[in-house]
């Protein structure tokens, strides 16, 4: 027989059950989300660039805007759309292509909202974090994702101009669609903690974003705020792979180890042990011109060090 009073008895408990959300990001979103925008970039060619950014600092006559290089590249007219759908130009001040950076001004008075930076690199795998951005555009402008740090100080290769550099980026699996770039990644404070970047992509790979650390980018910004070139040092040598570094092929006339000769293996910079020339090169651009670096090298099977400052 049917037992009515015991069919209303679970339907009360059901009604008395409270589902409290103790995992929401909200109070950390609305740190930072106003201060995202979308960026509409023209190009010369006479097509449309996407992408994101964000404003990160404000003086009496500017807001500052960071995003990534590749989306305003070759661009004539840029535009950006905050999130209550207003629109303004923006002026293009710097930007480095190694680094995939740029950087733009509006004028303070259009400035909504100023992200808050985390540049102490206090940074933990698993740590929650999340991005936002609008993938795909217009139509998704705004999209806030949330993952996990999911790996520190990655370096990733990539190939500018056909020469290969690596980037030491932040690995997370929030997702990092086009239209992201330019976007930050954030922590569970509201704090930015990188500008996303590249995403691997591969049919066989998923989850996997990158992002340029913001204590990294921050070494940057008043060179390219000015619109100042981005100087690297030349040390006027030429350089093959090696099982154990990197092997001098050929010393110019102009270089600035004196040294070194041809044979010479390059095998570690301020100790840390060279993989590669484009690690070497890695190692080296993270140099300001005027910084003194040592140089250990191999010569006839034995191991010398040398000391350069850098011009």
């Amino acid at each position: 027989m049917y037992d009515i009073n015991h069919h209303n008895v679970r339907n009360e408990v059901v009604k008395n059950i409270n589902i409290v959300e103790e995992d929401t990001i909200k109070e950390a979103i609305d740190k930072v989300y106003d201060s995202v925008l979308l960026i509409d970039a023209y190009t010369i060619s006479g097509g449309t660039s996407l992408g994101s950014g964000f404003i990160y600092k404000k003086d009496n006559k500017y807001g500052y805007i960071l995003t990534n290089y590749h989306v305003v590249k070759d661009s004539n007219n840029i535009n950006v759309i905050t999130s209550n759908n207003d629109e303004y130009q923006a002026l293009l001040l710097g930007y480095d292509e190694q680094l995939d950076l740029a950087i733009l001004s509006i004028d303070v008075d259009l400035v909504p909202k100023v992200a808050i930076l985390n540049s102490e690199g206090n940074l933990n795998i698993g740590d929650t974090v999340f991005t936002v951005g609008s993938p795909e555009g217009f139509e998704y402008q705004g999209t806030v994702t949330k993952g996990i740090i999911s790996g520190l100080n990655r370096e990733l290769k990539m190939n500018i101009n056909d020469e290969e550099y690596i980037m030491n980026v932040i690995q997370t699996d929030a997702a990092i669609n086009p239209g992201n770039s330019g976007g930050p990644l954030v922590n569970i404070n509201g704090e930015v903690i990188g500008i996303n970047s590249l995403k691997l992509v591969e049919n066989e790979i998923e989850g996997m974003g990158f992002a340029i650390p913001i204590e990294e980018v921050l070494l940057y910004t008043d060179r390219l705020e000015q619109g100042k070139e981005i100087v690297r040092p030349y040390l006027g040598i030429d350089l093959i792979n090696n099982m154990t570094g990197v092997k001098v092929t050929n010393v110019r006339y102009n270089a600035q180890i004196r040294d070194l000769k041809k044979d010479d293996i390059i095998i570690s910079i301020d100790d840390v042990n060279i993989k590669d020339i484009v690690h070497f090169r890695y190692l080296l651009y993270k140099h300001e011109i005027g910084d003194k670096i040592k140089i250990n090298y191999i010569r006839d099977l034995k191991e010398y060090t040398t000391y350069i400052t850098l011009s």
